[in-house]
C-alpha cells in the first residue's frame, strides 16, 4: 500500500484521489509517521484480464455452465 504524509496529502490530494480511483489501490495517510487515515476508492475495479486491459471479466464467469453445454463438453449432447 502505497503511503503519504499529510502535508503531501494536502498539496497533492487531486493527483492522490485520480491516482486511487485509476489503480483501485488503497492509499495510507500519515502524521508525524504513523498512520492516521486510508483513502481508498469508493468502487472496486471491474477485473481486467492479464495483458488486455481492454478486456473485462464478467462478474459470473466462475458460474457452473449450463447442462446442454456441460453435456457438449462431455460428449453427450445428441
Amino acid at each position: 500500500m502505497h503511503t503519504v504524509t499529510s502535508t503531501e496529502a494536502k498539496a497533492k490530494l487531486n493527483a492522490l484521489l485520480a491516482e486511487v480511483e485509476k489503480t483501485g489501490s488503497p492509499l495510507t495517510i500519515t502524521s508525524h509517521g504513523r498512520p492516521v487515515a486510508i483513502l481508498s476508492p469508493v468502487a472496486p475495479r471491474k477485473r481486467v484480464f492479464g495483458q488486455f486491459p481492454g478486456v473485462v471479466i464478467p462478474e459470473d464467469f466462475d458460474a457452473p455452465l449450463p447442462d446442454e453445454e456441460m453435456d457438449a463438453w462431455e460428449g453427450l449432447a445428441s
